[in-house]
Order: structure tokens, then sequence, then C-alpha cells
């Protein structure tokens, strides 16, 4: 399987999301969280920090059925994130959503992909910006590396990180984020699919990982979840369901750093950063 580095330029959008309470606090639950400004109707409903997610979704579909990519879709996995927030997004916003190819590279297990999407508001102010990484598995890359904006590679932690807390993953995870989240994947929740593409059963979505892991790290350190204006990190492994995961972390001035763990203390997300204002 080949791709040709030729797709880096190709975009979609804009694409107009209309964010609701109900949809921030849907996706807030999706993920178990307990923390009442998540659902606070009275003063306005706070979006959980990896919200965006949601909003980019739609938006990716275009690129992602692309006549390149689309016959690649069951090799692409989710390798890297990197967000950053200009202002949350908030109930009654309108946001204008637009996705772009910024690189092609080769690495290792695949053809890297990095898609940036871009968030305005009605005002056409900048509400966040995303570079999506995903890794396309066995494919090799045609035409060489090529990348039109520089793409953030979050640096290996130096610190020794000390573990913080545990998340239960249930069985029903996947298929609960889906429908929390608005987003629909069947490798997610279609065992079928997901044995097609190679698994031997259905994976926890990155994104949802790394809010489960995002929303431990910001309770162990007592940080203010609106505070959050950047969150990276790297996937390096897939989180079947049921199982438990560990999160891991340090905290210096207004930087979080951590990793998460499987049972088996293998790192699932490594890498991890929480920038904070």
């Amino acid at each position: 399987m080949k791709l040709s580095s030729a797709i880096v330029g190709e975009q979609a959008g804009p694409l107009e999301a209309s964010i609701d309470a109900r949809w921030l606090m849907a996706y807030s639950a999706g993920v178990g969280e307990t923390d009442p400004r998540y659902y606070d109707t009275e003063r306005g409903v706070m979006a959980h920090p990896l919200f965006p997610v949601c909003y980019e979704w739609p938006v990716a579909q275009p690129l992602r059925a692309l006549p390149a990519l689309k016959p690649l879709f069951p090799q692409l996995l989710h390798a890297q994130h990197d967000l950053r927030i200009h202002r949350a997004p908030r109930g009654g916003d309108r946001l204008r959503t637009w996705a772009r190819i910024i690189a092609v590279t080769q690495r290792k297990p695949g053809a890297f992909v990095v898609f940036r999407f871009e968030a305005r508001d009605a005002a056409g102010e900048p509400v966040t910006t995303t570079d999506f990484g995903a890794l396309y598995r066995g494919v090799s890359v045609e035409g060489g590396d090529r990348a039109l904006e520089e793409v953030a590679d979050p640096a290996p932690a130096e610190a020794r990180f000390v573990e913080y807390s545990r998340i239960d993953v249930p069985v029903t995870a996947a298929h609960v984020y889906t429908e929390c989240a608005r987003i629909w994947n069947p490798i997610h929740t279609d065992i079928a699919y997901a044995r097609t593409a190679g698994l031997s059963a259905i994976i926890l979505h990155g994104t949802a990982t790394l809010a489960l892991s995002v929303s431990r790290v910001l309770r162990q350190f007592d940080l203010d979840a609106a505070a959050v204006r950047r969150v990276q990190c790297r996937f390096s492994g897939m989180v079947e369901m049921p199982s438990q995961l560990s999160v891991h972390a340090d905290l210096q001035d207004k930087t979080a750093r951590f990793e998460t763990r499987n049972a088996a203390g293998e790192t699932v997300i490594g890498r991890g950063v929480l920038l904070l204002q």
C-alpha cells in the first residue's frame, strides 16, 4: 500500500457547528466527569478541554474520503495530538471549522499524515487549532516527505513520573463515547469491522483515552480545567475494553507532563503535556 505526498495542501470546510449545553454536558458525562462546572446551566456549561474533537470530526471526513486516502481508512490509527485552545468553546457558539493536510512523512510503522483543524467563531476570532497526526499502518510514502507547516513533536519527559490515578475502562466505554462525542468510527464500535482491519477487538478512541487522562491529571493536581491552553501527546498503544489504566504525572509551574499505561505497564499515551494559562 502506498500514499503520494502530493495530497499535502488538500483542504475541506468550513463546516459550521452549533455548540449547545446538551452537547457539552454529554461529552463530559461520556468521560465520567463529576466537576459541577461541566453541568452548570445557570452560569454556563464549561467545555471539557478535549471537547473540540467533536466539531473537528465532521470536517475531517471529506479529507479521509479523498481517493488517495479512502482505501487506506482501515489502516488509520490516531498517533499524535496537539490541541491549542485560544479560548474555550461555549454554549451558543456557531463555530466554523476548516481542515487541511499539512504534512505527509514516512515513519517506520507507516505513513504519518497531519490534519490541521482551525475553528473560528461568528466574529472570525480563533477558538481552537489542532494538529491531528494519523498513522496509516504499513503504508509507504511516494514522492518523499512533504510539509507546508511546522508540526510540533512533544519532547520526551525528563522527570520520573509518579502514579497518581487509575482509570477503569468499562466494556461499554467506546459505545458511550461515540454517542456522547458524536464521533462515529466503526473501529470503535463494530467488532466485524475491527477484525477486518486486523484488530482482535474494538478499541477505545484515542481522544477518549486522552480525555480520561487529562481529567485525572487536572483532578490530582487540583488544576483548573478552564485554564488549559494546550494539550499534546503521542499515542503509543491501543486500549481494549474492559481494561484498567494508570496515569503517571509530574507538575512544574504551569506545565503538567504525563503518561498513561495499561495493566501490563505498557505506555498507551506518551509525551503528554498540559499547558495552563
